[in-house]
């Protein structure tokens, strides 16, 4: 009874909007949608666009938890809790009555579901064109919250961000993206959902061939010491999450091992532990984007020309 009284609600609340509402198109994961311009309301069910939210200074309602990275629980601040990641709290949602919803990525399944409760807009990044898609996203924020200048700011500090790890990247060797978690590896291609840091960056791979899986190839340390690249991107997918269980396997000390020291990337110290969280978590976000960016200027930026 307590669940069809919230349903209720929230088809009311939705129903007796102000008919005269603006509305205005953004760019989504599912096409163009017309939704109702500035909207004052917003509850946030993905990661990524929270941290492009709040990188535009846009305020907002209700948010899941946990956040998992830091610098998103101080941008979510006093927002109401609405579920998870994964499962929404409808009956807490229906008391909110948000204009707007915007899911994406592990939210993006419930989607039919929280368009019942107010207009739902698909956010995900994924997949090929990473940096497309997140300069999509943007500017439609920019448009939808009013905030044009600010996201033109930082479409352009993007821009420049790409240049300089370009630069810094050119001629350095080639690279493979490594996943860790807890004692297993597996590694990312071009095409994948991390493959943004050779298609925008121009690092070759090591090892073109590896399968377009979501959850990454698994490899063996024996498939490191063969394919032999000159560095390695890690990501530590239990630190990402927080999970104190594998807290004894952080990446570096399940890559402290005979076969990987005897690669080029250990012996030449370009094993670059990538932090995590924002890659994981937040991957698409402008903050974590600049974030990841600026750690390969720093890296490649220390090298000389050459491998």
């Amino acid at each position: 009874m307590k669940s069809l009284v919230a349903a209720g609600l929230a088809a009311f609340l939705c129903a007796s909007g102000p008919a005269w509402a603006e509305e205005v198109t953004v760019e989504t994961a599912r096409g163009d949608v017309a939704v109702p311009a500035g909207p004052e309301s917003v509850a946030v069910f993905d990661i990524a666009a929270l941290d492009t939210l709040a990188a535009l200074g846009v305020l907002v309602d209700g948010a899941p938890r946990p956040l998992y990275l830091p610098y998103i629980e101080a941008a979510a601040g006093e927002t109401t809790p609405v579920g998870t990641l994964f499962e929404p709290d409808f009956e807490a949602l229906a008391v909110m009555g948000p204009d707007l919803i915007v899911a994406g990525g592990r939210s993006s399944p419930q989607i039919d579901a929280l368009s019942r409760i107010a207009p739902t807009i698909d956010m995900t990044i994924w997949g090929a064109d990473m940096v497309g898609q997140a300069k999509a996203r943007l500017t439609s924020y920019g448009k939808l919250f009013g905030k044009t200048a600010e996201a033109d700011a930082l479409l352009a500090q993007l821009d420049a961000k790409l240049a300089e790890a370009r630069e810094a990247i050119e001629g350095k060797g080639d690279g493979l993206i490594l996943l860790t978690n807890g004692g297993k590896i597996s590694a990312y291609g071009d095409d994948s959902r991390y493959g943004w840091l050779h298609t925008a960056t121009g690092l070759p791979e090591a090892y073109p061939g590896v399968a377009a899986e979501t959850h990454g190839e698994a490899v063996s340390f024996e498939f490191l010491a063969e394919i032999d690249p000159d560095w390695l991107l890690v990501i530590d997918r239990g630190a990402a999450i927080g999970d104190a269980a594998n807290a004894g396997n952080a990446a570096a000390a399940t890559l402290d091992n005979p076969l990987v020291r005897g690669t080029t990337a250990a012996k030449e110290g370009r094993i670059l532990y990538l932090s995590s969280g924002p890659l994981y978590i937040a991957g698409g976000g402008i903050q974590s984007m600049l974030g990841t960016l600026d750690e390969l200027i720093a890296a490649f930026g220390g090298e000389g020309s050459g491998s």
